[in-house]
């Protein structure tokens, strides 16, 4: 069963990445896409290449910023029915080298963004969606670092993608429980693809093919991600993340579904 049933879509962290590269895609659907992030210049390009239907200003990680968003958007599209909870950052840190105060600014921003954000515009959307009558669709762009955490200069990303995971089921369950199994909860997990993700590492093109021979491109990505979608898939896990993702729902996922009542892949 196809989770692209829906009309409108609006994608963070949508002016570049796999944010643009989502975007695109659904565009080439059919659907609506809205696009929001922190950049107007980018939004502003990114919406005229790929003919976006329209762009936002919007902080994630501002969430004081999120419930006048929310009303401005749902007034404005009030078809909207998809949430692409794809804005994020990642920062190389350092327990033992850096700076505390330093530290910590990187590390509560990260937060804001790849946590709260997502949790934030989620909930504010939730009555929304549960509005409409042929349901909604929630994706969370995770990582294959929720899975396992490989990359330790980044601690706190693999935290948070982690939380981003855990959200993911236990938001689909709380909503299989409540009856609104309509409203489908979808958890893509990229693994390292040829983004600027990386733009604050000292090699900053490591998750580039040419570096990184497990490394996707952009293409390879979506390949995966469309024919998870058009799949019905709740878990999406292109490339090498298959094999972590599979592992951990072998060792994990029956026994969730045992306690919780829910299949959740």
């Amino acid at each position: 069963m196809s989770l692209l049933s829906f009309s409108c879509a609006l994608v963070t962290g949508g002016g570049g990445g796999l944010g643009k590269a989502i975007a695109a895609y659904l565009l080439s659907k059919g659907k609506k896409v809205i696009i929001a992030g922190r950049t107007e210049s980018n939004l502003r390009a990114t919406a005229e290449e790929i003919g976006a239907t329209d762009y936002f200003v919007l902080d994630t990680g501002v969430v004081d910023r999120i419930p006048d968003f929310i009303a401005k958007i749902t007034a404005k599209y009030p078809d909207l029915d998809c949430l692409v909870n794809n804005a994020g950052v990642q920062r190389p840190l350092s327990v033992l080298n850096d700076e505390p105060s330093e530290f910590l600014a990187k590390a509560d921003q990260e937060i804001d963004i790849n946590v709260r954000g997502p949790m934030h515009l989620t909930l504010g959307l939730l009555k929304h969606f549960k509005s409409k009558p042929n349901g909604a669709v929630v994706m969370n762009v995770s990582s294959i670092l929720a899975f396992v955490p490989l990359s330790v200069i980044n601690p706190v990303y693999n935290g948070t993608k982690a939380w981003l995971h855990f959200w993911s089921m236990t938001l689909r369950t709380q909503l299989a429980h409540g009856g609104y199994e309509k409203i489908k909860v979808v958890e893509i997990a990229p693994p390292s693809v040829g983004t600027d993700l990386h733009r604050d590492r000292e090699d900053p093109d490591d998750n580039k093919k040419h570096k990184n021979p497990n490394a996707l491109t952009v293409d390879e990505f979506m390949e995966s991600v469309s024919d998870g979608l058009e799949n019905g898939d709740t878990i999406i896990a292109p490339g090498m993340s298959k094999e972590f993702v599979d592992l951990w729902y072998k060792d994990f996922g029956e026994a969730y579904e045992r306690w919780t009542g829910v299949r959740n892949k």
